[in-house]
């Protein structure tokens, strides 16, 4: 527990300032081009070059590609370099050859992700921002794989703090557009101020991947260029990368169906579209960003090697004490996002080109995607135990029954509820399917593993909930007192609120959690209070 609580608290360091400068990135975002058509048609260019990595590249990362590097490092005579190396290759000639033809199908990509007409101009403009953007493909994908031979190497730091360098970039670059170009829309941009929105997106992807290859080089990685693929395995990668890559596949076939039916409640309600639900998404992914991908990233070399050697009991340990350690934050968090929604959102988002009542739905959307906070947090911890033992299939098979279920009450909460309500209705669904999912995964991880340590997870996910409800209580009472006083949100009220409820209520769950002998609370707390003796 001690050695995963330090692995990870080097990554939750970097990866919080990394989530910090993205809030601010996508605070100045929303600042400069809003959360109507502009936003949506940049919100909508921006997504196609993630879910491109994610069916090419990154799934397979995870799941195929690291405890492969690892099988190499233990038995290669070399430990694993030349198929390091190779690997790097690989990676760096497809994704140029990738980038280019998305490039050049950009105009197919915004009409597959969008219901939005081919004559309008939230067509044209996305078009051309995503021109500009998905060259990024080839840079990101680079710095992927530089990052997962780091983090076989148990170099985590610099993976989590590359992203900074990135947000920092972007910042300045919409900085720069918000002061040059000000407030305009899809119909009055030119291409220059296209360009420097979208080129500089991409400068921040180009500056992440250097720091990551000179991260790689600093310990001790040379590369060399090889082109004897023969062997490099491709055959193994491939019968174990099949599944991951259909497992993508499905999900991106939801995302797919999600922007959809976005743009089209946004066509009908602006600023209730694509924007919103991407900025509500962003907020709800962050304390999963920063403790949930921490404490993966460091538990599945660990797991991969113990599956590999056969020492099962201790793949049940390192599984159990991640859950407890995620669940300890991601519980009370869950709970906080579900009341204070609005009152982190105005903040953030409720000024500039945006206005606070915009800013309100956003964080009604983040209030319903609390509800998925755990669940999801589970479902991907579960799902790294098969890639553990190598096993890529049945991930798919419960990321299809789970995306199917989501595309279905997606479809179904979109024709029911009203244009204004459709966004949230998005992020119920996600919910729902992912707690069915949460279970189904479950059930079958343990019997893989011969028992997960089901009561012992659940008894200590109860004690959790229950130190978090006095939080959750403290919360509402500052939502009506600010209200009841100060009248609508605005923005100071708001930072009264979160700073009553948010801040006082999380310094009261330690306490209480502490007080109950939480063990994953009180490593925390004795972590941090030692730093704070020093």
């Amino acid at each position: 527990m001690s050695r995963m609580l330090r692995a990870s608290a080097v990554m939750a360091a970097g990866t919080m300032v990394s989530r910090v400068t993205g809030f601010i990135r996508t605070v100045v975002l929303a600042s400069a081009v809003g959360t109507a058509l502009l936003g949506d048609a940049y919100n909508a260019a921006y997504a196609i070059p993630y879910s491109i990595l994610d069916l090419l590249l990154l799934g397979v990362l995870s799941s195929v590609v690291v405890p492969m590097i690892v099988r190499a490092q233990q038995q290669d005579p070399d430990g694993g370099r030349a198929y390091e190396q190779r690997l790097l290759t690989l990676a760096t000639l497809a994704l140029i050859v990738v980038a280019a033809a998305a490039v050049l199908a950009a105009p197919l990509l915004i009409d597959l992700y969008t219901v939005w007409d081919r004559r309008s101009d939230e067509f044209k403009v996305a078009v051309r921002l995503a021109q500009f953007i998905l060259p990024q493909l080839a840079f990101f994908g680079v710095g992927a794989v530089a990052g997962a031979i780091l983090n076989t190497r148990d170099r985590f730091g610099a993976p989590m703090w590359a992203p900074v360098v990135n947000n920092l970039v972007v910042i300045g670059v919409l900085v720069a557009y918000w002061v040059i170009v000000g407030e305009k829309g899809v119909g009055n941009i030119t291409n220059g101020e296209l360009a420097l929105l979208g080129l500089g997106t991409t400068a921040g992807i180009v500056a992440q991947a250097t720091v990551l290859v000179l991260a790689l080089k600093r310990a001790g990685f040379r590369f060399v260029a090889r082109f004897d693929l023969r062997n490099a395995r491709l055959g193994e990668m491939a019968r174990a990368g099949v599944w991951t890559i259909g497992y993508v596949i499905v999900t991106q076939l939801g995302f797919v169906l999600t922007t959809n039916l976005a743009s089209a409640a946004g066509e009908a309600v602006p600023s209730h579209g694509i924007s919103p639900y991407t900025l509500a998404f962003q907020l709800f992914q962050l304390p999963y960003g920063i403790i949930g991908v921490s404490v993966i990233t460091a538990m599945l070399p660990r797991m991969s090697r113990a599956v590999a050697e056969g020492r099962f009991g201790e793949v049940r340990t390192e599984f159990g004490s991640s859950v407890r350690l995620v669940c300890s934050i991601m519980v009370p968090v869950s709970l906080l996002l579900m009341v204070l929604g609005p009152a982190i959102a105005v903040p953030l988002y409720g000024h500039g080109s945006n206005t606070v009542s915009n800013a309100v739905y956003i964080g009604n959307v983040l209030q319903v995607y609390g509800l998925a906070l755990v669940p999801f947090a589970l479902f991907q911890l579960l799902l790294r135990v098969f890639y553990s033992f190598g096993d890529t299939r049945t991930p798919v098979f419960v990321g299809a029954g789970t995306t199917a279920v989501n595309a279905g009450l997606m479809v179904l909460f979109h024709a029911l509820l009203p244009p204004a309500y459709s966004v949230m209705g998005l992020a119920f669904a996600y919910a729902v399917a992912y707690a069915l999912g949460a279970v189904v995964a479950w059930t079958l991880a343990s019997r893989r593993v011969r028992g997960l340590g089901g009561w012992q997870v659940g008894m200590a996910m109860t004690r959790m909930y229950l130190a978090a409800l006095p939080t959750a209580v403290l919360a509402l009472a500052a939502v009506w007192s600010v209200q009841e006083i100060f009248g609508k949100p605005d923005f100071l009220n708001s930072v009264i609120t979160l700073a009553v409820g948010g801040g006082l209520g999380m310094v009261l769950y330690l306490a209480v959690a502490h007080r109950m002998r939480i063990q994953e609370v009180s490593s925390i707390v004795g972590m941090v209070a030692g730093r704070v003796r020093r």
